[in-house]
């Protein structure tokens, strides 16, 4: 029950409390002091909550409470201790002569090894604020079984690519649950194909799989490569290859078994025709040639190259010979393909009409993220952006930018086919359970759709990247990062330099001002740096503090945050490191970190060497959640001086990409099953930045709205 009650609180902010019989209640003072310590971390137990754990014996509230005061502290950052190079941060850089921190600087240049200033701190005692900053208390509700089953079978049913601290989670459930639960677990369908392999392959390793029961789940070959690596510890997206793990024979079987079932095995084995080469290695499909003869011929066509022209042969064809007729028909049969080569079937400036309308004819067969993603694209196709931005397949959260050099598409064709997604997406929806009177936020147009959350990091509040949330009250925003090196997969680090960095961009993208190691403060831009922590056995932290109105007053809008790994290290290599951010009244106030003063937290394990988790748009007072990486240039050193183009490009493209956004979705939801009201007090259903149905909800969304 613990591990289920760490996750159910990190996912959901809710607890487990079971019943227990005892005729005493525990005393107010001490249900009070638990609170007390709980509200230091910035959170609070709701009144059901409260009278659950009041029920509780003394012994069984402590191991609970114990529990959730040291989940909370991992889940704000506080399981650790900061020590910032200049202990009296942020005044005494602000005050620290020039020659100190040239000093520092070249130390730090020409050793590379920690160098720490004297412990002088000139302030009077109580010139730091005594009182910590006040914020509102986040509320932990009493939930049950049954809601956090409901939780994990949404995961599982998402129809979207899950993120890596989801499958972690997935994991720890499916590995503890009873073999009564699994059941409650496991949806009857799994729309998502990435889902599928990494599902059962976890109840495979597990032994907790019915194979009657799971193979419905199974429709093409691609499914059961999917399988395969999942079950090898490979990338179950397929966007990498995989080694293969010997399987036994009833393993090898099971595997033939799924894929006899298949439907155009050779055509579509062909797609990644070298991995089944690989895993034919590993099945032996001919000692089994008589109980699966397709799998064994299907086989026989990779390993001896026969020539098959299949689908995609002939499309790549058609499109050659700008066939517009050939192709309408060939991807008919493919409505999802069809989808997905609509913009470059158009810009063949051939019979658009009759594109249009056969689109239209089978939209209702495309899946709902990919429709809402063409419905997106095409509402503001003929806007030209400068940009076009690709988020590419696979495990590590990189994006590319191009210029935008597409064809021109009339405005017209444009609308009609945002007219055929939207015709199919509420058709679809009208088939759902009626919502009755519905209330949808207006704010939720700056929240992004959750279409994929495969590269998304592990964070205190996870949100879609692109997303813009509303900064807290305050004029000060304090940026964190801590790391620590040591031993990881069994490797030792060696030493581990992580830099805190933050770029200041105007209104056109122009660089203005940075903060980093290498220029510790801005006078006139009210921005100082902690000082530079070059190695971390112990653990190490550095901080940004940055005055906006002061930003923004010298003509700054866009504040770039990024980590660099100095020693080269990628973040999926070291034991532990995160980032993070708290906003403050002012310059100075409160203590050096308030774990109830932090606003988000993200965990940072990409395979990369730089990230970026926000960017800040001082203007419009909001955060953009980005959670990217840069790959590292060889040309330069590894900090923010060498990757001024790779930055400014992706707060380019983060700033200006239209991706599909929460307000439409739940707009189409309301207007295909049920009636739209003004207010929160008139309405039934309610989807909300703060009540209701939120953007944080996010396997809900997945799962019940992405059908």
């Amino acid at each position: 029950m613990m591990i289920y009650n760490t996750i159910y609180l990190r996912r959901a902010g809710k607890l487990i409390v079971e019943h227990e019989a005892t005729e005493e209640q525990l005393p107010t003072a001490y249900l009070a002091t638990a609170m007390k310590n709980i509200a230091a971390l910035g959170y609070t137990c709701s009144k059901p909550l409260l009278e659950a754990m009041r029920c509780l014996s003394k012994s069984r509230f402590e191991a609970i409470y114990a529990q959730l005061v040291n989940d909370l502290r991992v889940m704000v950052g506080a399981h650790v201790d900061y020590n910032p190079l200049y202990p009296g941060f942020p005044e005494q850089v602000m005050q620290a002569d020039e020659a100190e921190l040239y000093w520092q600087a070249i130390y730090h240049y020409a050793t590379h090894t920690m160098w720490r200033p004297e412990r002088v701190d000139k302030r009077p005692a109580d010139q730091r604020s005594p009182r910590p900053e006040s914020r509102r208390l986040k509320l932990i509700e009493l939930g049950s079984t049954a809601d956090l089953h409901t939780l994990i079978r949404q995961m599982i049913e998402a129809n979207g690519a899950l993120s890596g601290a989801d499958k972690k989670d997935l994991k720890a459930v499916l590995r503890l649950a009873a073999p009564e639960d699994i059941d409650a677990l496991l949806p009857e369908r799994i729309p998502f194909k990435e889902n599928t392999g990494f599902v059962v392959a976890a109840l495979l390793k597990y032994d907790k799989a019915d194979i009657q029961r799971l193979e419905p789940y199974f429709k093409t070959a691609s499914d059961v490569l999917r399988l395969a690596a999942a079950w090898s510890e490979g990338d179950v997206s397929l966007a990498e290859p995989c080694r293969f793990r010997s399987f036994r024979r009833r393993e090898r079987r099971l595997l033939l078994g799924l894929l006899e079932q298949c439907g155009s095995l050779t055509e579509d084995m062909q797609r990644y025709r070298e991995r089944w080469v690989r895993l034919g290695e590993r099945l032996h499909p001919s000692e089994y040639k008589l109980r699966y003869p397709r799998c064994q011929e299907a086989f026989e066509h990779l390993r001896n190259h026969i020539p098959y022209a299949g689908f995609n042969h002939k499309v790549e064809l058609a499109f050659q010979y700008r066939d517009v007729w050939s192709l309408i028909e060939l991807l008919t049969e493919r409505p999802g393909e069809f989808a997905r080569r609509l913009d470059h079937l158009l810009r063949l400036r051939e019979d658009e009409e009759y594109v249009v309308l056969a689109f239209g004819e089978i939209a209702g067969r495309v899946a709902t993220p990919l429709l809402l993603q063409v419905r997106q694209h095409f509402l503001h196709r003929h806007e030209r952006p400068r940009l076009r931005i690709f988020f590419p397949k696979g495990v590590v959260s990189r994006a590319h930018a191009i210029p935008n050099r597409l064809p021109y598409i009339s405005e017209t064709v444009c609308h009609g086919i945002a007219q055929a997604c939207e015709q199919a997406l509420i058709g679809r929806f009208a088939e759902l359970p009626p919502l009755g009177r519905i209330y949808v936020d207006p704010r939720l147009r700056n929240y992004r759709v959750p279409l994929s959350q495969r590269s998304a990091s592990k964070s205190l509040h996870t949100l879609v990247r692109g997303s813009r949330i509303p900064m807290d009250e305050g004029d000060t925003i304090r940026f964190f990062t801590w790391w620590r090196e040591g031993v990881a997969a069994g490797k030792a680090t060696g030493r581990v330099d992580i830099d805190l960095s933050a770029v200041m961009y105007d209104e056109h993208w122009n660089y203005v001002e940075h903060i980093s190691y290498t220029h510790l403060r801005s006078a006139a831009y009210k921005s100082v740096h902690s000082g530079d922590i070059v190695s971390a056995p112990h653990g190490a932290s550095e901080f940004i503090d940055l005055h906006l109105p002061s930003i923004v007053s010298y003509g700054g809008r866009y504040v770039v945050a990024t980590l660099h790994s100095f020693t080269s290290h990628p973040y999926c290599d070291l034991p532990e490191c995160f980032v993070g951010w708290m906003m403050r009244r002012k310059p100075g106030s409160g203590e050096i970190y308030e774990p109830s003063t932090v606003a988000n937290k993200i965990d940072i394990a990409a395979d990369t060497q730089i990230a970026i988790p926000v960017i800040l748009d001082l203007v419009d007072r909001t955060v953009i959640w980005a959670d990217l990486a840069l790959t590292r240039d060889p040309e330069h050193h590894n900090n923010v001086e060498g990757h001024q183009r790779g930055m400014v490009l992706m707060g380019q493209a983060l700033t200006t990409s239209r991706g599909p956004v929460l307000y439409d979705l739940f707009l189409l939801h309301a207007a295909a099953r049920g009636e739209l009201v003004c207010s929160v007090a008139e309405a039934d259903t309610v989807y909300a930045v703060d009540r209701g149905v939120t953007p944080y909800h996010i396997e809900e969304i997945m799962a019940e709205y992405l059908r």
